[in-house]
């Protein structure tokens, strides 16, 4: 299996994504092409003690970079030697089974919709972060891509959740619920109580395991498996789950740094503080999968160190053997509403 890696994108590119990709290359046993400008490259190697590339990691040469100044939804096309634009035609080609980026989210988004294409009846593609709820984590989609969304788009949202829970999580029969302010079918937009009608539907039909409304504080808890919202409110409940956890990790490591008994304390528990600070961390989930899109393409997060691309890239791992595109592909009928024009 080949990783394509966008070796230019991302806060602390290129040595990240290379050092991440090397990294991934070895403790995975997957082949790694790093695409970007081949000196930048080369120099990370040098400064890490390396005078060549590594077994199963070869250099695509891309010229340009799509810097976080550029229109995101052109930068592809006006820097058509960029390692973002370059990484996603070998992806369109074959040349590789996954991509992974830590560049510009809508650069990505856009770039990998009209280059490398949705899967044919999906309106619209879906970032689908994992994100640690008391059930074990949580696929949360959408977070971002979408802030204004139909019934269609949700419900897709929902199965596309679903199937990713089901072949990545390893959960039998997802609950999907949607995001809303209360429990109760009457609750929330418009948007939100005809999706409920629809999801009711796929649920009496058997082909999804749609559990109801769900507001954000039982989502935390670990009430479903699945959390179906429209971009923007999937963005802001994202954005403060983060938030709100760098906070308390602040708040705790400051209670115990109070005086000697406190820092006492903190030895006595310090394993369960690792295993809480590794709970919340981005960093070893790695990265987003875009849903929707014909082959699999991972956000990593724009901060992302070597540690972060390298979980990255074993999610891409896991997406591509999952044959989760080809099952959204095979079940395509289901996720439609009647009447739909075909998708262009």
């Amino acid at each position: 299996m080949r990783i394509i890696i966008d070796a230019m994108g991302g806060d602390n590119a290129p040595k990240a994504p290379v050092l991440g990709g090397i990294r991934a290359a070895k403790e995975y046993g997957v082949e790694v092409t790093l695409v970007g400008q081949g000196e930048a490259i080369l120099q990370v190697l040098r400064e890490n003690g390396m005078e060549q590339l590594p077994e199963g990691v070869e250099i695509a040469h891309a010229s340009e970079v799509v810097e976080i100044c550029d229109n995101p939804a052109t930068a592809f096309r006006e820097k058509k030697d960029s390692s973002l634009t370059v990484g996603l035609n070998m992806l369109k080609n074959g040349e590789g089974d996954a991509f992974v980026s830590a560049g510009s989210t809508g650069a990505i988004l856009s770039a990998a919709t009209l280059l490398v294409k949705r899967i044919r009846g999906i309106r619209r593609a879906a970032l689908a972060p994992v994100i640690p709820t008391g059930g074990g984590g949580a696929v949360l989609i959408d977070c971002g891509a979408n802030a204004e969304c139909s019934p269609e788009y949700l419900l897709q949202f929902a199965y596309m959740g679903a199937y990713y829970a089901e072949h990545i999580l390893g959960r039998p029969e997802p609950k999907v619920g949607l995001l809303n302010i209360g429990a109760e079918p009457s609750k929330g937009t418009d948007l939100q109580r005809e999706t409920y009608v629809r999801l009711q539907q796929a649920k009496e039909k058997g082909r999804i395991n749609f559990v109801g409304n769900v507001e954000a504080r039982e989502a935390v808890e670990g009430a479903v498996d699945v959390i179906v919202a429209d971009g923007y409110s999937g963005n802001i409940f994202l954005k403060t789950m983060e938030g709100t956890g760098l906070y308390l990790m602040r708040e705790i490591k400051g209670v115990f740094k109070k005086n000697l008994l406190t820092k006492l304390s903190a030895l006595m528990v310090a394993g369960g503080l690792k295993k809480l600070k590794k709970l919340m961390s981005s960093d070893e989930v790695g990265g987003t999968a875009m849903l929707g899109i014909s082959k699999p393409v991972i956000k990593a997060h724009g901060s992302s160190d070597d540690y972060a691309i390298k979980n990255a890239v074993r999610q891409a791992v896991q997406v591509a053997k999952s044959g989760i595109v080809e099952n959204i592909t095979e079940n395509i009928e289901y996720m439609r509403l009647s009447g739909a024009q075909e998708q262009e």
